[in-house]
C-alpha cells in the first residue's frame, strides 16, 4: 500500500465517515481516485489534509468531505448524466464518473480545463468529458442531465441550469454572496416548471463567474445579469394577454362580476398586493372586497396588520366592548400601512354596512393576522383579565413579567436569549395560554367576543416570543414561523364566525400567492397561499397585483420617515415587463381560469417578479426587490396597472375631521 493509498483510506474514515457521508458508492469513488494527481506538485504533500488547496489560475480544490457532501445529496444511480459545472481540477468530475454512468464538466478557465482534461486522461476514466466554456449556460448538446453539481459559488440559481435538469434531476449548488460564505442548496425539479429544495448548510466557494453568475471583477453586489428574452416574442405574448384579459378604464367603473363568478364558492379569497404603499391596490382590493361581502355573503377580513390594533377597527365596525390600547392603532412603523386615506375609506364603508344588518351574524369583522404586537398583546390579556378573574391576571402579569424590560423592545429580547445571557420565556407564555383555554367556558358565556379576542392575544404572544427568537436563527425560520401564524390565525377567525364564515385576506403578494410556484419554495418558505391552497385546494382563490411604474409610500431603512418614491420601470426579465407591453393600462387576467391556454402556458415560462414592502431601494432593484417565479401557479387571477401612485396617509386634517370614537383618530 502506498504512502498516499494509506492516507486515502484515513481520509475516508476521519473526514468522511466520522462526519456521516454514508453512501458506499461515494466512500468507495473517494478511496478509489487520487487527490494527489489533481494538486500542483508545491502541494501535493498536503493533497488529503481536511481542507481545500490552491490550485492553478488563483482557483482551489474543494476540501474532500465537501466533494463527498455534494457529491452524496446528488442521490446518484449508476445509470445517471451528470453535468459538473466549475471543473476547477478535475477532481469532483473525476469522484463523480466512478459513481455514475457520464460525467460532462464545464470549466471557466482555459488552462484549468486543459490540465483537469490532462489529469483524467492520464487515469483513463473514459466516461468524462470536459470543455471551456461558461458553465451557466449549461451544456444543451447533452442535456437533459439528471444530476447538476456546481462547483462555484453564484448568486442566484441559474434558470439556464434549471431549464436542462431533467424532471425528478437534482442540483446541488453554493448560492450567495461572491466573497462570503454561501448556502449550499439542493434542488429538485418536480415538474417544467415547479422546484423543491432543501439547504445542506454554509460553505464558502470561488465566485461562479458567467452570464447568469458573477461576472468577472464584479463586486460582491449583484447586478441584473439575465439576457433580455427575444422582444418578438415577448410582444407576442403581450397582443395575446391584450385578447384575452378584462380592461377597465377607472376602479370604480371596473366590471368585476366575472371575477365574482369566477371566485365563485371558495372559501377563502387570498388578494395581494405589490408593494404596501400603492393606492390602487387597496382601492381595487376594497372594491373586490366589497362585491364579496355584499353579493357572496363574506363575513370576514383579515388583514398584515397586528392584532390589536385591527380589534379597535373591529370593535368600531360591529360595535362591541373590549379592552383599549395603551396607544393609538397602528402607531409604530410603517404608520402609513394601515393609517391612510384608502383604508380609512374602506372601514367607514364596513361601518356603515354593518349598521344596515338586521342580523349581527351577517355583520363583517376585520381582524390583524401578523405577530408582532408583543406589547399591545400582553397589555389587553392583562387587562382583560384584571375585568374578569383578577387571580388569573395576578398569575398573568407575574408569567410575563419575564419579558421585563425587553416588552417595547422584543428583537433585543430574542438576542438576549440567544446569546445565551437569560432564559427564555416560553413556558410562561405557553402556561398562560393553557390557563384561558382551560377556563374558556366560563369566560366565553361571559362575553364571547373579548374573550376570543383575549385568547388571540395570548395566542400572539406565544407564536411572538418564538418568531424574536426563532429571527436570530435565519429568515427562512422566522419567515414560515409568521406565516404560519397568520394562517392560524385566519382558521381561529373562521371557526368564531362559524360554519358558513368565508373570509378575505388582504397581504402582500409575497405572503398571498402559492409560495411552492416561486423561489421562496426553492428556499425553503411556506407562506399563506401555500397553506390555503393545501388546505382548501380550490376554495382557496389567490389574486395578485402588478405594476410596471408610478410613485409608492415607503422608507428607505427601517424606521425612516416615510417618502413618496418613484418606481423604476420594470426589468426586462419581469412579469411586469410583458404586462407593461400590453395595449390595455389597466386590467384582470384569469389565470386558474384563463380564457386562452395558449397564455397560460407562454406565461409559464418563469420569469422575475417585483416586490416592494414597506422598505423601497432602488438602487439595488434587482437584488432587493426581484424573485422568481411562475405566475400561473402562483396566483389564480392577476390585475394589473401600468402606472401607480402612493397611499395617501392620515394628516392633521384627517384627524380634525374625525369623530372623536374612531379608531384612526390619534
Amino acid at each position: 500500500m502506498t504512502r498516499f493509498k494509506r492516507q486515502r483510506d484515513a481520509m475516508v474514515r476521519a473526514q468522511l465517515i466520522d462526519r456521516g457521508i454514508a453512501d458506499e458508492r461515494v466512500l468507495d469513488a473517494m478511496r478509489e481516485v487520487p487527490r494527489e494527481q489533481f494538486v500542483p506538485e508545491n502541494h501535493r504533500e498536503l493533497s488529503y489534509r481536511d481542507g481545500p488547496l490552491p490550485i492553478e489560475d488563483g482557483q482551489t480544490i474543494s476540501q474532500p468531505y465537501i466533494v463527498a457532501l455534494m457529491a452524496e445529496a446528488l442521490e446518484l444511480e449508476p445509470g445517471d448524466r451528470i453535468l459538473e459545472v466549475g471543473a476547477g481540477s478535475g477532481y469532483a468530475a473525476a469522484v463523480l464518473s466512478r459513481i455514475a454512468a457520464e460525467v460532462y464538466a464545464i470549466e471557466y478557465h482555459e488552462q484549468l480545463a486543459r490540465l483537469a482534461r490532462e489529469r483524467i486522461g492520464v487515469l483513463g476514466y473514459d466516461n468524462v468529458e470536459i470543455m471551456h466554456g461558461d458553465g451557466t449556460r449549461g451544456w444543451p448538446a447533452h442535456a437533459p442531465f439528471d444530476a447538476i453539481l456546481v462547483s462555484a459559488g453564484g448568486p442566484d440559481v441559474p434558470p439556464t441550469l434549471l431549464d436542462q435538469l431533467a424532471i425528478g434531476g437534482r442540483m446541488v449548488i453554493p448560492v450567495g454572496d461572491r466573497t462570503h460564505s454561501q448556502e449550499l442548496l439542493r434542488v429538485r425539479k418536480v415538474d417544467p416548471h415547479e422546484y423543491n429544495q432543501d439547504s445542506l448548510g454554509r460553505v464558502q466557494f470561488v465566485p461562479l463567474v458567467g452570464g447568469e453568475g458573477w461576472q468577472a471583477g464584479e463586486s460582491t453586489q449583484r447586478t441584473a445579469r439575465w439576457t433580455p428574452k427575444i422582444s418578438l416574442k415577448r410582444h407576442l405574448l403581450a397582443h395575446r394577454i391584450g385578447d384575452v384579459c378584462e380592461p377597465f378604464e377607472t376602479i370604480e367603473t371596473a366590471d368585476i362580476e366575472p371575477l365574482i363568478q369566477r371566485i365563485g364558492n371558495a372559501k377563502v379569497v387570498l388578494i395581494g398586493e405589490a408593494s404596501h404603499g400603492t393606492s390602487e391596490f387597496y382601492r381595487m382590493r376594497a372594491r373586490i372586497t366589497q362585491a364579496l361581502i355584499e353579493q357572496a355573503g363574506f363575513t370576514a377580513v383579515g388583514i398584515e396588520a397586528d392584532w390589536p390594533d385591527t380589534s379597535m377597527l373591529d370593535r368600531y365596525v360591529r360595535n362591541w366592548d373590549g379592552q383599549q390600547l395603551a396607544s393609538p392603532p397602528f402607531s409604530r412603523f410603517p404608520v402609513w400601512m394601515w393609517r391612510n386615506r384608502e383604508m380609512l375609506a374602506f372601514v367607514d364603508w364596513l361601518a356603515e354596512h354593518n349598521r344596515r344588518q338586521s342580523d349581527r351574524r351577517q355583520e363583517v369583522s376585520i381582524h390583524g393576522l401578523d405577530l408582532y404586537s408583543l406589547y399591545n398583546s400582553i397589555y389587553n390579556v392583562l387587562e382583560y383579565l384584571d375585568r374578569v378573574d383578577p387571580s388569573a391576571a395576578d398569575r398573568a402579569r407575574q408569567r410575563y413579567a419575564c419579558f421585563s424590560p425587553w416588552e417595547k423592545d422584543p428583537a433585543t429580547y430574542g438576542r438576549a436569549t440567544v446569546a445565551g445571557e437569560r432564559e427564555g420565556c416560553e413556558d410562561e407564555v405557553v402556561a398562560t395560554l393553557l390557563d384561558l383555554l382551560e377556563r374558556q367556558m366560563e369566560y366565553r358565556t361571559a362575553d364571547g367576543e373579548a374573550f376570543f379576542d383575549t385568547e388571540q392575544n395570548a395566542r400572539v404572544v406565544r407564536d411572538a416570543e418564538r418568531y424574536y427568537r426563532v429571527m436570530y436563527y435565519g429568515s427562512r425560520e422566522s419567515w414560515n414561523l409568521r406565516d404560519r401564524h397568520m394562517f392560524s390565525t385566519l382558521e381561529s377567525v373562521l371557526r368564531h364566525r362559524g360554519d358558513d364564515a368565508r373570509a378575505v385576506v388582504w397581504a402582500h403578494n409575497s405572503h398571498v400567492g402559492n409560495a411552492a410556484a416561486t423561489e421562496m419554495g426553492m428556499r425553503g418558505e411556506i407562506n399563506i397561499g401555500q397553506l390555503a391552497r393545501e388546505t382548501w385546494g380550490d376554495e382557496a382563490y389567490l389574486i395578485g397585483f402588478g405594476t410596471d411604474h408610478g410613485t409608492v409610500a415607503a422608507a428607505s431603512n427601517w424606521d425612516e420617515p416615510m417618502q413618496v418614491m418613484q418606481v423604476r420601470p420594470s426589468h426586462p426579465d419581469s412579469y411586469e415587463q410583458v404586462f407593461h407591453q400590453v395595449s390595455h393600462e389597466r386590467f384582470a387576467l384569469p389565470l386558474r381560469h384563463a380564457a386562452s391556454e395558449t397564455v397560460r402556458h407562454d406565461l409559464a415560462a418563469q420569469r422575475l417578479e417585483r416586490a416592494i414592502g414597506v422598505i423601497y431601494r432602488p438602487e439595488t432593484e434587482r437584488v432587493s426587490h426581484y424573485f422568481e417565479t411562475v405566475l400561473p401557479k402562483q396566483f389564480d387571477e392577476y390585475i394589473w396597472f401600468d402606472e401607480t401612485s402612493a397611499v395617501q396617509p392620515l394628516d392633521d386634517r384627517d384627524n380634525e375631521a374625525l369623530d372623536d370614537m374612531h379608531p384612526l383618530k390619534t
